[in-house]
């Protein structure tokens, strides 16, 4: 596919190396200060200083990643290129296994071949993500592109600029964070199944959708470990984690969230799949302050699972995953019986499995207890990442078991 003349935007010796390798990305630099001011969205050349054309760029002016290569080539952003690239992904999912499960990711970024966009199934209906707003001009093409490869009753459209909790904390009122884009509205009672467990979802009303899909084979599998146990889940949201305990034959399932609206479909949830809520708790508050209330109750439980953000605000604290998982684990291992489990879960891509592993050191190292690691898990299959760029390798999931110093 050849491409018409477009700006052309050098780049230095080191991005030059990390395209060859693969990586899409161009950081700003001295290099890119000195391009030409074009629109962000618009595609551009990538020229080594020698005159090598290092294919075709996403230029996105709002971000330290200037540009995201689509191509080694020259190419253009049309129907058929974006046919290709969805077809592409479309065959190596081919190779996987979901089960009894009706959600799905079929475009994941980088991982794809497509930076800066992710593409969900939701039932018969599909959620466009796109993380930078270069794509926003795309996206009446992209949508054709889907309905021909995927044929959905609708397709929705949700802009995730990096910044997101600033659309987390607005004010009641708020626009709808998902907007249709083509096809038919989805309806209001959605629901999707994963491994055979019904949740409810939601594409406009909320900045995520009720349910991260990327945690489906690390629920299967805590669903089988929870059968008998006394569980805690903390940072509970709607309670995918929750439900798949209860599913799994939990004696009890306490899930902890410091909103009060994702308990209540956490319980829509539970009632989905025809278990009784009221079996179980659910405590509105946030996490640290009720481990602490949770303690000095003397309430113990044989699994405890924190899979919390990586940054959240609530009137009582202030959590980030550097630093604050330690003094979370710190906090749970309190609870936890003799051999029971810590299960606990991170999704910040910057921070590397293992310095991950040192706040949960830490984090034990100040009750005086071990954490012996039996199980360490990622994203789902369906969020592939390539070689060439590992950070879309991120999430950590990690069970261990834990041991009294002897």
């Amino acid at each position: 596919m050849s491409g018409s003349k477009r700006i052309r935007c050098i780049v230095g010796s080191e991005t030059v190396r990390m395209l060859n390798l693969g990586h899409p990305w161009v950081i700003a630099d001295r290099y890119t200060s000195r391009w030409p001011q074009v629109k962000c969205g618009s595609l551009i050349e990538l020229m080594s200083e020698s005159g090598e054309s290092m294919g075709t760029a996403l230029y996105d002016s709002d971000s330290r990643i200037i540009a995201k290569r689509l191509s080694a080539k020259v190419v253009e952003l049309d129907r058929n290129w974006l046919v290709a690239r969805l077809e592409q992904a479309q065959k190596s999912r081919n190779w996987l296994d979901f089960g009894d499960t009706t959600v799905a990711r079929l475009v994941n970024a980088e991982g794809d071949g497509l930076p800066g966009l992710t593409v969900d199934r939701y039932g018969d209906f599909l959620m466009v993500q796109y993380y930078t707003s270069a794509w926003e001009g795309y996206l009446p093409l992209l949508a054709t592109a889907l309905q021909e490869v995927y044929a959905p009753q609708g397709i929705y459209s949700k802009y995730r600029p990096q910044e997101t909790r600033k659309l987390a904390a607005g004010k009641k009122g708020r626009p709808p964070q998902g907007r249709l884009l083509a096809g038919q509205a989805a309806p209001a009672d959605l629901t999707v199944r994963e491994n055979g467990l019904l949740y409810r979802i939601d594409l406009a009303k909320d900045l995520h959708t009720g349910l991260f899909h990327d945690q489906r084979k690390n629920r299967l599998e805590f669903r089988r470990l929870a059968a008998g146990c006394r569980v805690l889940n903390l940072f509970a949201y709607t309670g995918a984690f929750s439900v798949a305990a209860a599913a799994g034959g939990a004696v009890q399932v306490t899930s902890v969230d410091a909103a009060g609206r994702y308990l209540d479909w956490a319980c829509e949830n539970f009632r989905l799949n025809e278990i009784t809520p009221e079996g179980h708790e659910f405590i509105t508050g946030d996490c640290f302050v009720e481990l602490d209330r949770l303690a000095k109750a003397a309430r113990s439980f044989d699994i405890i699972l924190m899979d919390p953000p990586s940054f959240s605000t609530t009137s009582k604290s202030r959590f980030s995953t550097s630093g604050g998982t330690a003094d979370l684990v710190q906090k749970s291992l309190r609870l936890l019986t003799p051999g029971g489990l810590l299960v606990t879960s991170s999704n910040l891509q910057k921070m590397s499995l293992e310095n991950y592993l040192k706040e949960l050191r830490k984090g034990s190292l100040a009750v005086g207890r071990q954490l012996q690691v039996v199980s360490v898990s990622g994203q789902s299959d369906d969020f592939p990442f390539t070689a060439s760029f590992p950070e879309g390798n991120y999430l950590k999931y990690v069970v261990s078991v834990v041991q009294d110093k002897v």
